[in-house]
C-alpha cells in the first residue's frame, strides 16, 4: 500500500546527492516534493568529495586488519585512517559494533550487498543524463597506483574476487615503468598498478547544481539554510515537519540529512549509530593533470581530474561530528601524494599558496559501513536514507530510485534487504560479558 496520500508533498531532509536524486526519481513519478536542508544545496559531503563513480570500490570501511591500524592511529593525525576517541558511551558502542564488523565474514557480505547494489549505478546516471541533467560523469577508468607490491596485490586480489558484481579488473599488475605509465601524473616511487575500466568520474559540484536546478524547473520546492527541528505526528503518521520557519505539512517524509540524520531519527523513535568520518580535499593546478581518476593505494587517496584542475582527496577521521579543519591533515595528504606524483611542492610552506578550495566534511558512517535506506518500524510513512560513507556520489541515483519506489509504494525493494533499519536493534556485548 501507498504511504504517499493526499494533496501534501513528500518532504525530503537533506539536499545532498541523496536527497536531491531520491527527489529526481519521485518527481519522475509525478509525486510533490519539497527538499529543506539545514544549510546550502549540497553543503554537506556532495561538493568537496572526489567525483567517482565507482564500482570496484564498494568495500566496506570495516575490514579485515582495519581495528590494528586504527589503534596505531590514535595520537598520530597524519595517518590515513586517523581515530580521536570520544568520551561518550555511543561512541564506544559504535567501535565495539565497527570491530564486530571487521571480521572476514561480515566484510565479505557487506562488501557483496553493496556491489550489488551499485551494479545499476551507471544506469542510472544515464537516466539523470537523459532528462537533462548535467552529471559531467566521464568513465576514463580508474588507475590504482602503489608503492608497493604486497599491497597491490592484496587489493587486487579481493578486487578481483568481487568482480563477478559487474566490474572488470585485469589478471595483472604492472610493476616499474608499466606502472608509472598508467597515468602521465605518475612518478615518484610508484612499484606497481592496474587500470579498471570503466570507471567513471564527475565534478559533484556542477551535478549537484545541475540536479538542483532541473529539480526546480520541475516543479519542486528547494528550501535552503532552514534548520528541521523534529516532525508533527497524528494517528502515528508524520503530518508535517517541523522548520525553524514553521511547518511543512507532508504525506511522508524522507530523512537524507547526511552525518545530522541520527538526531532528527531519534525524534521519531529510531536510535541509529551514526558517526561522522571526516574526509579532507583540496584542489591543486599540476603541471601535467592526470587522465585518469587515481587512487593512490598505500595511502588510500584519491586523486580526480576536476573542472579543469586536479582534486586531491584523503583520510577516514573519526573525531565526533563536526567540520573543523585540521591543517595537519591537507599536509599529511599532500606529503604522501609525493610518492606517486613526485615533488610538486618543495616545502609544506608552500602549501598554502600552492592549494586552493581545503574542504572539509563529515561522512555519514555506520558501525557496519553499509547504508541505512529503509521505513521506520513505528512511522509508517517515515523513511531513512543515509550512511553511504564514501559512497555517496556513485550510489546516490541508485538509492534515489530505489527510495522514490519504496515511499510510492510502501513495499520494500529488494535490493534494499541489507540495509535494513533494524540490523543495529540486538545491544551489543561488552567485553568480557557472555
Amino acid at each position: 500500500m501507498t504511504t504517499v496520500s493526499g494533496e501534501n508533498p513528500v518532504v525530503i531532509v537533506g539536499a545532498g546527492a541523496i536527497g536531491l536524486s531520491t527527489a529526481f526519481y519521485l518527481r519522475r513519478q509525478g509525486v510533490a516534493v519539497h527538499v529543506v536542508d539545514r544549510g546550502p544545496v549540497g553543503g554537506g559531503s556532495s561538493r568537496g568529495n572526489a567525483g567517482w563513480v565507482c564500482l570496484s570500490h564498494s568495500a566496506p570501511v570495516p575490514a579485515p586488519g582495519v581495528i590494528a591500524h586504527a589503534a596505531r592511529s590514535i595520537g598520530r593525525p597524519d595517518s590515513p585512517f586517523y581515530l580521536r576517541p570520544q568520551p561518550t558511551l555511543a561512541f564506544a558502542r559504535w567501535l565495539l559494533m565497527f570491530r564486530r564488523s571487521c571480521r572476514r565474514q561480515a566484510f565479505e557480505h557487506g562488501y557483496a550487498a553493496v556491489a550489488r547494489f551499485a551494479r545499476t549505478a551507471f544506469d542510472r546516471f544515464g537516466e539523470l543524463a537523459a532528462d537533462g541533467v548535467d552529471t559531467t560523469l566521464t568513465r576514463p577508468g580508474l588507475v590504482h597506483a602503489y608503492t608497493s607490491l604486497e599491497e597491490a596485490r592484496r587489493v587486487h586480489r579481493t578486487q578481483r574476487a568481487m568482480s563477478r558484481t559487474g566490474y572488470e579488473v585485469p589478471e595483472r599488475i604492472l610493476t616499474g615503468d608499466d606502472a608509472a605509465a598508467l597515468d602521465p601524473v605518475l612518478g615518484g616511487k610508484v612499484a606497481a598498478g592496474y587500470l579498471v575500466p570503466g570507471e567513471g568520474v564527475l565534478d559533484p559540484t556542477a551535478l549537484i547544481d545541475s540536479l538542483a536546478a532541473h529539480l526546480r524547473k520541475g516543479g519542486a520546492s528547494i528550501t535552503e539554510h532552514v534548520a528541521v527541528r523534529g516532525f508533527r505526528v497524528r494517528g502515528g503518521r508524520v503530518s508535517a515537519v517541523r522548520t525553524a520557519d514553521g511547518d511543512i505539512d507532508c504525506s511522508a517524509a524522507v530523512v537524507a540529512a547526511g552525518a545530522w540524520s541520527a538526531d532528527l531519527l531519534r525524534t521519531l523513535g529510531l536510535r541509529l549509530p551514526l558517526q561522522a568520518g571526516k574526509g579532507y580535499s583540496f584542489s591543486v593546478d599540476l603541471g601535467s593533470p592526470p587522465s585518469h581518476p587515481l587512487y593512490l593505494g598505500d595511502k588510500h587517496i584519491a586523486i580526480s581530474p576536476i573542472g579543469g584542475t586536479t582534486r586531491i582527496a584523503g583520510t577516514m577521521e573519526l573525531s565526533g561530528n563536526n567540520r573543523r579543519l585540521d591543517w595537519r591533515r591537507v599536509v599529511a595528504i599532500a606529503r604522501a601524494s609525493r610518492d606517486y606524483l613526485g615533488p610538486w611542492y618543495d616545502s609544506p610552506d608552500d602549501l598554502m599558496a600552492l592549494i586552493h578550495d581545503p574542504w572539509v566534511g563529515g561522512r555519514p558512517m555506520l558501525p557496519d559501513g553499509l547504508p541505512v535506506l529503509d521505513r521506520l518500524p513505528s512511522v509508517p510513512n517515515a523513511y531513512v536514507s543515509t550512511g553511504h560513507g564514501m559512497l555517496g556520489i556513485t550510489l546516490a541515483p541508485a538509492t534515489g530510485e530505489a527510495m522514490a519506489g519504496y515511499v510510492i509504494t510502501g513495499h520494500r525493494p529488494e535490493g534494499l534487504e541489507a540495509f535494513r533499519c533494524d540490523r543495529f536493534a540486538a545491544p551489543e556485548p561488552w567485553p568480557g560479558r557472555r
